[in-house]
Protein backbone atom coordinates (compact mmCIF):
# COMPACT_ATOMS: atom_id res chain seq x y z
CA UNK A 1 0.00 0.00 0.00
CA UNK A 2 1.74 3.27 -1.63
CA UNK A 3 1.26 6.34 0.76
CA UNK A 4 -1.52 7.51 -1.18
CA UNK A 5 -3.75 4.66 -0.32
CA UNK A 6 -7.31 5.42 0.44
CA UNK A 7 -8.55 2.32 1.33
CA UNK A 8 -9.65 2.26 4.99
CA UNK A 9 -12.21 4.73 4.19
CA UNK A 10 -13.53 4.32 7.66
CA UNK A 11 -11.23 6.41 9.16
CA UNK A 12 -11.57 9.81 6.85
CA UNK A 13 -14.32 12.21 7.32
CA UNK A 14 -17.82 11.63 5.02
CA UNK A 15 -16.93 13.93 2.41
CA UNK A 16 -20.37 12.21 0.65
CA UNK A 17 -23.80 11.92 2.27
CA UNK A 18 -26.70 9.59 1.55
CA UNK A 19 -30.24 9.42 2.06
CA UNK A 20 -33.11 7.26 0.51
CA UNK A 21 -36.44 8.75 -0.32
CA UNK A 22 -38.59 6.26 -1.63
CA UNK A 23 -36.66 3.98 -4.60
CA UNK A 24 -34.29 7.33 -5.08
CA UNK A 25 -30.75 7.60 -3.39
CA UNK A 26 -29.45 10.93 -2.99
CA UNK A 27 -25.99 11.31 -3.10
CA UNK A 28 -24.65 14.90 -1.78
CA UNK A 29 -20.82 16.27 -1.72
CA UNK A 30 -20.38 18.00 1.43
CA UNK A 31 -16.69 19.40 1.68
CA UNK A 32 -17.92 22.88 1.23
CA UNK A 33 -15.01 24.27 2.71
CA UNK A 34 -12.98 22.81 0.06
CA UNK A 35 -15.75 23.67 -2.77
CA UNK A 36 -16.70 20.41 -3.19
CA UNK A 37 -13.10 19.70 -4.52
CA UNK A 38 -12.36 15.84 -5.81
CA UNK A 39 -10.18 14.71 -3.19
CA UNK A 40 -9.38 10.70 -4.01
CA UNK A 41 -10.90 10.48 -0.45
CA UNK A 42 -13.61 11.81 -1.59
CA UNK A 43 -13.74 9.79 -5.16
CA UNK A 44 -13.39 6.86 -3.34
CA UNK A 45 -16.48 7.27 -1.08
CA UNK A 46 -18.55 8.51 -4.28
CA UNK A 47 -17.19 4.96 -5.54
CA UNK A 48 -18.47 3.05 -2.51
CA UNK A 49 -21.44 4.68 -1.99
CA UNK A 50 -22.30 3.92 -6.13
CA UNK A 51 -21.60 0.11 -5.60
CA UNK A 52 -23.91 0.12 -2.59
CA UNK A 53 -26.77 1.64 -4.74
CA UNK A 54 -26.05 -0.43 -7.71
CA UNK A 55 -26.18 -3.66 -5.67
CA UNK A 56 -29.73 -2.77 -3.90
CA UNK A 57 -32.57 -3.59 -5.65
CA UNK A 58 -34.69 -1.00 -3.81
CA UNK A 59 -33.46 1.44 -5.39
CA UNK A 60 -34.26 3.14 -8.68
CA UNK A 61 -32.67 5.86 -9.43
CA UNK A 62 -30.31 8.40 -8.15
CA UNK A 63 -29.78 11.97 -7.62
CA UNK A 64 -26.40 13.68 -7.46
CA UNK A 65 -26.29 17.64 -5.63
CA UNK A 66 -23.99 19.37 -3.41
CA UNK A 67 -23.39 21.41 -0.67
CA UNK A 68 -22.78 25.22 -0.73
CA UNK A 69 -22.32 27.48 -3.32
CA UNK A 70 -20.06 25.23 -5.50
CA UNK A 71 -21.20 21.80 -7.24
CA UNK A 72 -17.78 21.26 -7.41
CA UNK A 73 -14.58 22.83 -8.37
CA UNK A 74 -13.19 19.72 -9.80
CA UNK A 75 -10.08 17.93 -8.49
CA UNK A 76 -8.15 19.37 -5.39
CA UNK A 77 -5.38 21.28 -6.91
CA UNK A 78 -3.54 21.45 -3.19
CA UNK A 79 -4.01 17.63 -3.04
CA UNK A 80 -2.41 17.19 -6.50
CA UNK A 81 0.74 19.93 -5.85
CA UNK A 82 1.35 18.42 -2.82
CA UNK A 83 2.27 15.18 -4.15
CA UNK A 84 5.08 16.98 -6.35
CA UNK A 85 7.66 16.70 -3.76
CA UNK A 86 7.31 12.53 -3.80
CA UNK A 87 10.54 10.72 -5.52
CA UNK A 88 8.64 10.69 -8.45
CA UNK A 89 7.16 14.09 -8.55
CA UNK A 90 4.24 12.95 -8.29
CA UNK A 91 3.83 10.72 -11.12
CA UNK A 92 2.64 7.81 -9.33
CA UNK A 93 -0.16 9.92 -7.25
CA UNK A 94 -1.55 11.59 -10.48
CA UNK A 95 -1.57 8.33 -12.07
CA UNK A 96 -3.92 6.85 -9.07
CA UNK A 97 -6.04 10.08 -8.93
CA UNK A 98 -6.74 10.08 -12.44
CA UNK A 99 -7.79 6.04 -12.38
CA UNK A 100 -9.92 6.48 -9.85
CA UNK A 101 -11.67 9.73 -11.50
CA UNK A 102 -12.20 7.68 -14.51
CA UNK A 103 -13.65 4.60 -12.16
CA UNK A 104 -15.59 7.09 -10.40
CA UNK A 105 -17.49 8.41 -13.72
CA UNK A 106 -17.31 5.07 -15.27
CA UNK A 107 -19.50 3.78 -12.41
CA UNK A 108 -22.22 5.76 -13.28
CA UNK A 109 -22.30 5.37 -16.45
CA UNK A 110 -22.33 1.49 -15.64
CA UNK A 111 -24.95 1.57 -12.81
CA UNK A 112 -28.38 0.32 -13.80
CA UNK A 113 -29.99 3.24 -12.07
CA UNK A 114 -30.34 6.37 -13.87
CA UNK A 115 -28.36 8.96 -12.22
CA UNK A 116 -29.39 12.75 -11.98
CA UNK A 117 -26.99 15.92 -11.29
CA UNK A 118 -28.99 18.68 -9.35
CA UNK A 119 -26.48 21.68 -10.08
CA UNK A 120 -26.27 24.91 -8.38
CA UNK A 121 -23.53 26.99 -8.53
CA UNK A 122 -20.39 26.31 -10.53
CA UNK A 123 -19.21 23.05 -11.77
CA UNK A 124 -15.83 23.20 -12.93
CA UNK A 125 -13.09 21.32 -14.50
CA UNK A 126 -13.63 17.28 -13.07
CA UNK A 127 -16.92 18.86 -11.60
CA UNK A 128 -18.18 19.37 -15.00
CA UNK A 129 -17.12 16.30 -16.14
CA UNK A 130 -19.03 14.54 -13.36
CA UNK A 131 -22.39 16.84 -14.64
CA UNK A 132 -21.27 15.23 -17.69
CA UNK A 133 -21.49 11.63 -17.11
CA UNK A 134 -24.30 11.64 -14.90
CA UNK A 135 -27.98 10.14 -16.90
CA UNK A 136 -29.61 13.38 -17.01
CA UNK A 137 -28.50 17.15 -15.60
CA UNK A 138 -30.96 19.75 -13.70
CA UNK A 139 -29.26 23.18 -13.50
CA UNK A 140 -30.24 25.89 -11.36
CA UNK A 141 -30.32 29.28 -13.09
CA UNK A 142 -27.56 31.11 -11.98
CA UNK A 143 -25.36 27.61 -12.04
CA UNK A 144 -22.17 28.08 -14.07
CA UNK A 145 -19.93 25.30 -16.10
CA UNK A 146 -17.15 25.84 -17.15
CA UNK A 147 -13.43 23.53 -18.28
CA UNK A 148 -10.93 25.79 -17.56
CA UNK A 149 -7.52 23.72 -17.51
CA UNK A 150 -6.07 25.95 -20.50
CA UNK A 151 -5.75 29.15 -18.14
CA UNK A 152 -3.10 27.15 -15.93
CA UNK A 153 -1.30 24.45 -18.73
CA UNK A 154 -3.54 22.50 -18.30
CA UNK A 155 -5.73 21.00 -21.13
CA UNK A 156 -9.01 18.70 -19.33
CA UNK A 157 -8.34 16.10 -21.45
CA UNK A 158 -10.13 13.81 -18.43
CA UNK A 159 -13.35 15.99 -18.77
CA UNK A 160 -13.00 16.16 -22.50
CA UNK A 161 -14.41 12.62 -22.73
CA UNK A 162 -17.31 12.90 -20.94
CA UNK A 163 -18.11 16.09 -22.64
CA UNK A 164 -17.18 15.05 -26.35
CA UNK A 165 -19.77 12.40 -25.62
CA UNK A 166 -22.69 14.67 -24.42
CA UNK A 167 -21.74 17.65 -26.67
CA UNK A 168 -21.57 18.45 -30.29
CA UNK A 169 -17.63 18.90 -30.98
CA UNK A 170 -17.24 22.25 -31.72
CA UNK A 171 -19.74 22.91 -28.51
CA UNK A 172 -17.02 20.73 -26.67
CA UNK A 173 -13.67 22.02 -28.35
CA UNK A 174 -15.41 25.41 -27.51
CA UNK A 175 -15.44 24.78 -23.45
CA UNK A 176 -12.16 23.10 -23.77
CA UNK A 177 -10.30 25.38 -25.54
CA UNK A 178 -11.56 28.64 -24.39
CA UNK A 179 -12.49 27.37 -20.57
CA UNK A 180 -14.63 30.13 -20.41
CA UNK A 181 -17.88 29.93 -18.07
CA UNK A 182 -21.15 28.92 -19.63
CA UNK A 183 -24.17 29.92 -18.46
CA UNK A 184 -26.70 27.23 -17.30
CA UNK A 185 -28.78 28.25 -20.59
CA UNK A 186 -26.32 28.17 -22.83
CA UNK A 187 -25.22 24.45 -21.16
CA UNK A 188 -29.17 23.44 -22.31
CA UNK A 189 -28.51 24.35 -25.59
CA UNK A 190 -25.33 22.86 -25.63
CA UNK A 191 -26.67 19.41 -24.64
CA UNK A 192 -24.98 19.34 -21.50
CA UNK A 193 -28.16 19.94 -19.18
CA UNK A 194 -31.42 18.82 -20.12
CA UNK A 195 -33.27 21.78 -18.35
CA UNK A 196 -32.71 24.89 -16.21
CA UNK A 197 -34.59 25.98 -12.94
CA UNK A 198 -35.08 28.90 -10.89
CA UNK A 199 -32.18 28.96 -8.33
CA UNK A 200 -32.06 26.56 -5.54
CA UNK A 201 -34.51 24.59 -7.60
CA UNK A 202 -32.44 21.69 -9.36
CA UNK A 203 -32.11 19.54 -6.26
CA UNK A 204 -36.43 19.36 -6.11
CA UNK A 205 -36.44 19.36 -10.00
CA UNK A 206 -34.38 16.82 -10.13
CA UNK A 207 -35.99 14.16 -7.36
CA UNK A 208 -39.14 14.92 -9.45
CA UNK A 209 -37.52 13.68 -12.84
CA UNK A 210 -35.86 10.93 -10.30
CA UNK A 211 -39.35 9.76 -8.95
CA UNK A 212 -41.20 9.53 -12.37
CA UNK A 213 -38.09 6.81 -13.34
CA UNK A 214 -38.32 4.88 -10.15
CA UNK A 215 -42.37 4.80 -10.86
CA UNK A 216 -40.79 2.55 -13.96
CA UNK A 217 -39.87 -1.01 -14.61
CA UNK A 218 -36.43 -0.94 -13.09
CA UNK A 219 -35.82 -4.15 -15.10
CA UNK A 220 -36.40 -2.44 -18.78
CA UNK A 221 -34.81 0.79 -17.59
CA UNK A 222 -31.73 -0.48 -16.62
CA UNK A 223 -31.74 -3.05 -19.46
CA UNK A 224 -31.99 0.43 -21.74
CA UNK A 225 -29.22 2.46 -20.41
CA UNK A 226 -27.28 -0.25 -20.33
CA UNK A 227 -27.83 -0.79 -24.76
CA UNK A 228 -28.06 3.28 -24.59
CA UNK A 229 -24.57 3.84 -23.95
CA UNK A 230 -23.32 0.24 -25.36
CA UNK A 231 -24.82 1.06 -29.14
CA UNK A 232 -23.76 5.09 -29.46
CA UNK A 233 -20.05 3.10 -29.79
CA UNK A 234 -20.83 1.34 -32.79
CA UNK A 235 -21.70 1.22 -36.42
CA UNK A 236 -25.36 1.65 -37.46
CA UNK A 237 -25.66 -1.77 -38.50
CA UNK A 238 -24.19 -3.41 -35.30
CA UNK A 239 -26.25 -0.86 -32.93
CA UNK A 240 -29.18 -1.77 -34.69
CA UNK A 241 -28.71 -5.23 -34.57
CA UNK A 242 -27.99 -4.98 -30.66
CA UNK A 243 -30.90 -3.24 -30.02
CA UNK A 244 -32.95 -5.68 -31.56
CA UNK A 245 -31.39 -8.40 -29.41
CA UNK A 246 -31.97 -6.16 -26.29
CA UNK A 247 -35.58 -5.78 -27.37
CA UNK A 248 -36.08 -9.76 -27.57
CA UNK A 249 -34.73 -10.15 -24.30
CA UNK A 250 -36.89 -7.30 -22.95
CA UNK A 251 -39.93 -8.64 -24.72
CA UNK A 252 -39.10 -12.05 -22.78
CA UNK A 253 -39.16 -10.55 -19.73
CA UNK A 254 -41.66 -10.80 -17.09
CA UNK A 255 -42.15 -6.98 -16.30
CA UNK A 256 -42.89 -6.48 -20.25
CA UNK A 257 -45.25 -9.07 -20.03
CA UNK A 258 -46.76 -7.55 -17.27
CA UNK A 259 -46.64 -4.12 -18.69
CA UNK A 260 -48.30 -4.82 -21.62
CA UNK A 261 -51.34 -6.91 -20.58
CA UNK A 262 -51.81 -3.55 -17.56
CA UNK A 263 -52.05 -1.28 -21.11
CA UNK A 264 -54.23 -3.67 -22.86
CA UNK A 265 -56.28 -3.80 -19.87
CA UNK A 266 -56.26 -0.69 -18.97
CA UNK A 267 -54.92 -1.01 -15.05
CA UNK A 268 -51.70 -0.03 -13.55
CA UNK A 269 -48.87 -2.36 -14.30
CA UNK A 270 -47.34 -4.14 -11.23
CA UNK A 271 -44.02 -4.43 -11.35
CA UNK A 272 -41.27 -6.94 -9.80
CA UNK A 273 -37.71 -6.17 -8.22
CA UNK A 274 -34.85 -6.23 -10.99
Amino acid sequence: MDQHDTRHLSTQPAFVTRENEGGVAILTLDRPQSRNALSRVMMEQIIEQLDAIASDTTLKAVVLCAEGPVFSSGHDLKEMTACRTDEDAGCGAFSAIFATCATMMQKIVTMPQPVVAAVEGMATAAGCQLVASCDLAIAGEEAGFCTPGVHIGLFCSTPMVALSRNLAPKHAMEMLLLGERVTAFDAARMGLVNRVVAAGQARAEALRLAGIIASKSSVAVGMGKKAFYEQMTMPLAQAYAHASRVMVDNMLDADAQEGIGAFMGRRDPVWRER
